[in-house]
Formats: structure tokens, sequence, C-alpha cells
């Protein structure tokens, strides 16, 4: 009865509300491509879930990929149990080594299917929620120091009270942000100081140096785990890692070299709600803080992200995203809302989202 039948693709375009998000090393991107993918079973049941890397030069995945990954793996997944989860992810890693961000997308709709087949939320299927919501950051996009702490208070002013500067560049230029920023937060705030890999070691050692007065977060100052790990012996601000945490092995590697205070789960860098929520729960049995969230995405994302995040213990939970916050672009109707600086994960079945047929539009794979 829950055979998949049929795999389609839907290609998205997601423009910003300001304009182009930038990040390190002069990173930016105006308009997002995210890729939505619907799962077909015999019964009828169509589950969805979507795909959207922070374009090619964030980390090794680039939207035509997914795309491309789908015609490939489509094929060997037809016929197969959409809700035996751990036996549909052996058959994807068995089928295409790799690419965790393709298998994303598909493991997040047969979530959904599951969630629809039993008549509960996502949030139900992985073990309740806590509480009535839980709380969000908000990122920062790198401009000059001012500008960045000018937006501060536009942010608390929507509730948030945790805010995620995105430094990363000159060393000199990146000190000044952090300062600026800093000089805004009250008491209850929280800020991190997110480099995604673009500092070299005597980069961020000088960085780190420079604010040694200022609480502040450091988030993954460097491109690799050892240069990372070097930088965290020399600080003592708390310390996050992202980019080099994607998989069970890395994680358990950082946990027992003392390299992190915190991780960030971003849901396809795992490969899908399956293995993000076993990273999830190995880090609740190690008392790891965790960040919950994704590459980037809409509403569909989104989504995923808020069952994930409201099932994860407040006590350790760091903060979660609201991406289709950011973007112009509504894809799905039911997917939740950022209220206060805060969020809560549906109660409906599934994901709990109907995705717009009208901006959908026409699929662009479809096996069956």
């Amino acid at each position: 009865m829950n055979k998949i039948k049929r795999i389609t693709a839907y290609k998205i375009d997601l423009p910003l509300k300001e304009g182009s998000y930038n990040w390190s090393e002069g990173k930016s991107v105006s308009v997002f491509d995210s890729t939505v993918i619907a799962v077909e079973t015999e019964n009828g049941t169509i589950g969805y879930g979507e795909c959207c890397p922070l374009g090619p030069f964030y980390l090794p995945s680039y939207a035509e990929g997914v795309r491309a990954g789908i015609k490939e793996l489509g094929p060997h997944l037809i016929g197969l149990d959409a809700t035996n989860l751990f036996y549909l992810n052996h058959i994807m890693d068995r089928s295409l080594k790799g690419h965790p961000y393709v298998k994303s997308p598909i493991d997040v709709a047969c979530w959904d299917i599951k969630g629809k087949t039993a008549g509960l939320p996502v949030s139900n299927l992985l073990g309740g929620v806590y509480g009535e919501d839980f709380i969000l950051y908000r990122a920062i996009s790198q401009d000059q120091p001012e500008a960045m702490a000018d937006k501060v208070k536009e942010y608390r002013d929507q509730g948030y009270r945790r805010f995620q500067l995105k430094v990363g560049g000159n060393p000199d230029e990146d000190i000044k942000r952090i300062r600026s920023v800093a000089e805004k937060m009250e008491t209850g705030d929280k800020l991190i100081a997110d480099a995604n890999t673009g500092w070299l070691t005597h980069e961020a050692v000088r960085v780190v140096n420079g604010v040694s007065d200022i609480d502040v977060y450091i988030e993954q100052p460097c491109l690799s785990y050892d240069e990372c790990f070097a930088v965290r012996k020399k600080t003592n601000h708390p310390f996050i890692l992202d980019e080099s945490i994607n998989n069970m092995r890395t994680l358990l590697k950082a946990y027992h070299d003392q390299a992190m205070d915190a991780v960030n789960i971003k849901i396809s860098k795992f490969g899908g709600i399956t293995k993000a929520a076993l990273a999830r729960d190995i880090c609740s049995e190690l008392g790891i803080a965790m960040t919950i969230e994704d590459t980037w995405g809409g509403d569909i994302v989104t989504a995923a992200i808020a069952h994930l995040a409201h099932t994860t213990d407040p006590k350790l939970l760091f903060t979660a995203t609201d991406f289709n916050s950011y973007v112009t672009v509504d894809i799905a109707s039911g997917a939740p809302k950022r209220e206060n600086g805060r969020m809560k994960s549906s109660k409906d079945p599934g994901l709990g989202i109907k995705p717009l047929s009208e901006v959908l539009g026409d699929s662009v794979v479809d096996i069956y």
C-alpha cells in the first residue's frame, strides 16, 4: 500500500526579501534555487520534501545536482515501502555513494507520507514536542559594521534574541563587526560570530584574541576540522562547529576531542530527517547543545526544521531557523510561521503542509 509509485521534482526560485544574503569570503546569493520533491505511493498518498543548497560554493552541493541526483537515485526506489525509512536510507546509500543532500528531500517526503499514513504529525513520530514553541535566531548578512549593528534593533523588534553575525572576511573588519553588534546586545541576547569557514587559522586566532573581552560564540572559523580545533584550543569563547560535522563519526570525534560546545545540525547535510534525528539524539544523550536548521529553503524545509526542533529538549536546543521568513515566495500552505522570534510545528498529519500547485509549476524530473 505504501510502495513508492512515482517521484517528481520541481524547480522553485526563492528571491530574498532583503535583496541579497552575504557571508564569508565575498559569497553572495540573491535568488535561491530550491528543489521540491513529491513522492507518491500506490495508494495515492503524496509526501513532499525540499532541498535548497546555499549556492554551489558553500558545501559540496548545488541545485542542479539535486535534480541530477534524483534522476540517478529515483529508479532504485520505485516499489519500496516509503514508510520503512531505515531500509529506504540503506538502499539510497547503497545506490548512490555520498551526496546526502540529494537523499534529504526524498527522506523528508517519506516522513511526510509516514505521518499522513498514521494520521499523526511528524513531531509525534519523532517522540513528541516540548512545550508550545521553540526559539529562533536571525542571521545578519555581512555588511559594514555599523549597518550590521543597525539590523539588531529591527530583528529584536520582530522577537529575535539570538543573532548570528556573518563574518569570515577581513579580520580587522570582522573585529569591528563583532564589537559594533555586541554594543547593541541586551540582557538575554546571544551573539554568534559565524565565519562559515572563511578565516585561515592565524586570522581566526587574531579575531578571537581581538574580541576576548566580548560575550560571543565562535562558529566554524576555518575550513577543516583540524584548523577549527587549533583555534578552539586558543580561545575561551564558547565554540560551535557546523560545516565540519556531517555524519555520526565526525560528531562523535568532536565530542571525544572536546572540539565544540554546540553543533549545527543541517537536515540536508546529514541526508534527511532520519539521520539528522539520529544526530540530534546522540547530542541529547551526550549533552551537546544544537542548532537545528538546513542549508536554506522555503516553507517545506522550514516545516521539516520545525518538527525536528520542536521535538528537541529546549535545554539543548540552542536555536533553530525560520527560512521562509527570509524569502518572498510562499510555496506551501500550512507552513509554520515565526511569532515573536519563536515558532511551532504543525499539529496536522505529516509535515502539515500543502504545496501550492500554481507555484510548483511543471515538473522537471518525473520517475515512475
